[in-house]
This record gives structure tokens, C-alpha cells and sequence, in this order.
């Protein structure tokens, strides 16, 4: 890359970096749909498997379009190397698991999407390997579970759904201590808002299917490191265990990042004019937005994240019942587990993404029966606000 190329603001990264050209010389990224290559003799085979000469191999292992969309994604979050996975939990279980061993420690923010939370507390104690949750907000937390097997750090922020957010640069400052390594789940604050490796994390895994589509077509998901760790415990992970993206979902994935930065743009502002308007509503017991200065971690948000969010989440005073006939009422917004999309979506966290947890455990949260997690689309913002209104009245 060269140096003009790494001074590419983050929309010229999003449009341009990576991009890789067959000889017909074509704007839109290549599709490459093949299973494998084809080799000029016995010997170039030889000498691609032995990482002799460079090239493709396998499409589980790698594939030009996918290729593209690594170096895209590299390119924008400051990373060394990455790898493309069919999904964002296949992402986060590969970055969580592929360096731990049984007998090793993970310390995690309590606060994490339900799949995400199962990884750590269910899946990896199957394995031998220890888990223990914190509240994420406080470093003296993250301090009181280390233990002489603790191998890494584990959280989202801002966290699934009640955005909290955590100080990332003091936990990756505790794991060098240690000699642990910091994944951080980057996907509410996309790669615009926040950038973890810059603020001393190890390791970013992104949900693609979220903002980086952004339009409700495909699953993804990556993981992003420094090329050293990467060789040395994903690598491996990846080629024998067989998560890779598609190479269609990865053209779709390109597409998706040329207009990252306009989606998100409008997606803040509509949801910083819809946070201020629910704060001030009589039906809605508690509203938190990180754009606002009355989120719990304000002081935190100014040093690391620059935006708000494209999400919102509020209380109804009503519970659960309130909260479905929300719900119900709205015309615009759509009812579905899934955020970051072209269209408004609205979630009850308890009764889905959240579901499995135990009451209290979801008490610990802070998430309640009449909690809803509403995601911002690029609907004209007034007929957000009016659709709001006429189901609050309702609710």
C-alpha cells in the first residue's frame, strides 16, 4: 500500500482500498465463485502449499473477493491481517477460542449478546477452559477476577442492548499486564465511531451482517488482529475448521461498505433526535444514548468513541405489556431481532436476542420486561418521530 493510500480518509478507504482487478479492468469488484485454482505445473503447486509463491489455494482458506474485503476492512480499522467468517458469531467464537487451551481463564463483560454470552459461560467451560463475568464499567472488576491462568479479555461496547459502555483502553491496558489479550466486539459503535486497536485492544471482531451490510441481504462476520497473532492461533483455526465467508456474501459485504459512512451519518442523527424526544416523554421510565450527556459513562464516551450511536434503548413504564402494545402500534418501524439495517427495526430484548438468560441475570443488565432496543434506519427521521409518537400513545 502505498503512502497516499494509507493517508485515504475513511470514506476513500471504503470505496478504493484493497480493490483487486482482473485484466478486463472492471469497476465493480470481481465475483470470483470457485471452489479452487488452477496451477501452470506441478511445481507452482508444490511451492503455493509450501507459502513458496504467493497465491490462492482453496476457497475455504482464501478467495480474491474475499481477499478484497479483508484488505478493505484492514485498511479502515488499522489492522495488520484478518480473516472473513459466515457469520458474526462464527467471528466471535474463532477470535474467543482458537488461542485458548483447557486450564486457561477468560474474564468477560457480563453485559454481551446473548449468543456471545453463551460462547464464554456455556460452550467454552465445555472445553476446560474457565469463564468468569464482571461488570465491565468498572476496571477494579476486571482486576478482581484476574487470575494466573487468565488468558483474555472479552466485551462489547457499547453492549447488547442497554449501551453501556466500557473503558477499553484501561482493560487493554490490565491485559499487557498480564499478558492477556482484549477482544473487543466493535459492532454498536461500528469501525466509524470507535477504533479499538488504536485504543491499545488486541484483537476487533465485527457482526458484518449488521451496519458493515447495512442493508438486510447477507451474514458475515471478521476478525481483526495483527499479523503475527493471527499466523499463530487463528490461521490455523480458520483453514482446518472451515467458517469462511462466501465469496458472494463478501461481494455483497464491498458493496455494503461504500456507503457505510452515509448510512451511519444519518442513522446518528435520526437516533440523537429520537433519543432527546423519548428522554423527555411521560411513558418512558429511563432512556439511554450515548450521544447524550446524561449516558452513565459520558466522560468515557468522549475519550474513545466519536459519535453517538445508531441505537437507542429505552423503558416503557408499562412492562412487557406496554412494551408489545409499542410494538404492535408501530407502522414504519419494524418489529425483528436483527440492528444496523436500512430500516427502522425495534427489539424486546427479554422475549429474543436476550431470552435465555435468567431473570436475574438479566436484572444485572439493567434490562427489564419493558425494555426496548430500537435500531435507526434511513427513513425520513420526522415520519420516524411521528410513527414513535402515535405508538406511544397507544403503548
Amino acid at each position: 500500500m502505498t503512502e497516499k493510500k494509507r493517508n485515504w480518509k475513511p470514506a476513500t478507504q471504503l470505496v478504493h482500498a484493497g480493490t483487486l482487478r482482473s485484466g478486463f479492468g472492471e469497476m465493480s469488484e470481481a465475483m470470483f465463485l470457485t471452489q479452487g485454482y488452477h496451477y501452470d505445473s506441478a511445481e507452482r503447486a508444490e511451492a503455493r502449499f509450501k507459502g513458496e509463491e504467493p497465491g490462492f489455494i482453496y476457497s475455504r482458506y482464501a478467495n480474491p473477493t474475499v481477499d478484497m474485503f479483508e484488505k478493505r476492512m484492514c485498511a479502515l480499522e488499522g489492522a495488520e491481517d484478518a480473516r472473513a467468517f459466515a457469520s458474526g458469531m462464527a467471528a466471535v467464537t474463532a477470535a474467543v477460542l482458537c488461542s485458548l487451551k483447557a486450564g486457561d481463564h477468560i474474564v468477560a463483560a457480563r453485559a454481551l449478546f446473548g449468543s456471545c454470552r453463551w460462547v464464554v459461560e456455556t460452550l467454552a467451560p465445555k472445553y476446560g477452559i474457565e469463564a468468569t463475568l464482571v461488570d465491565g464499567t468498572e476496571i477494579g472488576n476486571w482486576e478482581a477476577a484476574v487470575r494466573p491462568n487468565t488468558k483474555l479479555f472479552f466485551l462489547e461496547s457499547p453492549t447488547n442492548p442497554t449501551l453501556e459502555v466500557v473503558d477499553i483502553a484501561a482493560v487493554a491496558r490490565l491485559a499487557n499486564s498480564i499478558g492477556a489479550r482484549l477482544v473487543v466486539d466493535n459492532v454498536f459503535a461500528t469501525p466509524l465511531m470507535q477504533k479499538p486497536l488504536e485504543l491499545g485492544a488486541h484483537i476487533v471482531v465485527y457482526s458484518a451482517t449488521k451496519h458493515i451490510d447495512g442493508q438486510g441481504r447477507c451474514l458475515g462476520g471478521i476478525v481483526l488482529s495483527d499479523k503475527k497473532w493471527i499466523d499463530e492461533n487463528l490461521h490455523d483455526y480458520f483453514r482446518h475448521t472451515g467458517p469462511s465467508l462466501s465469496p458472494f456474501n463478501a461481494w455483497v459485504l464491498l458493496k455494503g461498505l461504500e456507503t457505510l459512512p452515509l448510512r451511519v451519518r444519518q442513522q446518528t442523527e435520526a437516533a440523537g433526535k429520537i433519543a432527546d424526544f423519548l428522554a423527555d416523554h411521560p411513558k418512558v421510565g429511563r432512556l439511554i444514548y450515548p450521544g447524550r450527556a446524561d449516558h452513565p459513562q459520558a466522560d468515557i464516551i468522549k475519550k474513545q468513541m466519536t459519535g453517538g450511536s445508531t441505537l437507542i434503548c429505552f423503558d416503557l413504564k408499562g412492562g412487557k405489556k406496554s412494551a408489545f402494545a409499542f410494538e404492535n402500534a408501530l407502522d414504519v418501524v419494524l418489529i425483528s431481532n436483527n440492528l444496523g439495517d436500512a430500516k427502522s427495526l425495534i427489539t424486546h430484548p427479554a422475549t429474543t436476542t436476550h431470552k435465555n438468560l435468567t431473570d436475574e441475570a438479566r436484572a444485572e443488565l439493567g434490562m427489564g420486561d419493558g425494555t426496548l432496543r430500537l435500531s435507526l434506519g434511513l427513513e425520513d427521521t420526522d415520519d420516524l418521530l411521528e410513527d414513535i409518537e402515535q405508538a406511544l400513545a397507544k403503548a
